[in-house]
């Protein structure tokens, strides 16, 4: 993130909002929606980010896109495009969405697997992680089969690499040590 304060500045202010009007979680949801559909959109990033389309104008178009989002969320959306802040509108949603899950205590996680897992074993993934971690887990899934076996997790910055190929690494690197 390039502009991490100025995000989490905004992020912060509507999260008080959402919690004033008792929807944090549905502003979220807005908010994740509305910044991945303008930024897989090039026509909308354009028309956003372009100098010659006046604010006024954005701001309209942002309200027409989202005519049944709460009038509290909307104006906050006006509020960053005259600010001339929709660049950083993903940068937002991001923070936005670490103070939620801290509200809700939860945690994201990335499991990446030699192979597709099936739901039972999903379920017992994230009650292991639940467990562990002591929060509520919300569980991105990917396969790599080059990892062989085990498992790599990924929480925040932390990774914990439990997979076949490193420990056959390690055991490679202990065994030439010798």
């Amino acid at each position: 993130m390039r502009y991490e304060a100025i995000a989490r500045n905004y992020a912060e202010a509507l999260f008080t909002l959402g919690e004033q009007h008792g929807e944090s979680a549905r502003y979220g949801a807005l908010l994740e929606a509305l910044a991945a559909a303008v930024a897989g959109t090039p026509a909308v990033q354009a028309v956003l980010m372009s100098p010659r389309v006046p604010k006024g104008a954005k701001a309209q178009l942002l309200a027409d896109a989202l005519p049944d989002a709460p009038k509290p969320f909307v104006l906050f959306l006006q509020a960053l495009v005259k600010r001339n802040r929709q660049g950083i509108l993903d940068d937002v949603a991001q923070v936005y969405t670490s103070l939620v899950d801290a509200k809700l205590n939860r945690v994201r996680v990335g499991v990446t697997l030699a192979y597709e897992a099936d739901a039972g074993l999903r379920t017992q993934i994230e009650a292991a992680l639940t467990k562990a971690l002591g929060k509520d887990v919300l569980a991105r899934y990917a396969s790599d089969p080059a990892i062989l076996g085990g498992s790599v997790i990924r929480v925040g910055d932390r990774v914990h690499d439990g997979s076949l190929r490193r420990k056959l690494i390690m055991l490679r690197r202990q065994l030439l040590n010798r």
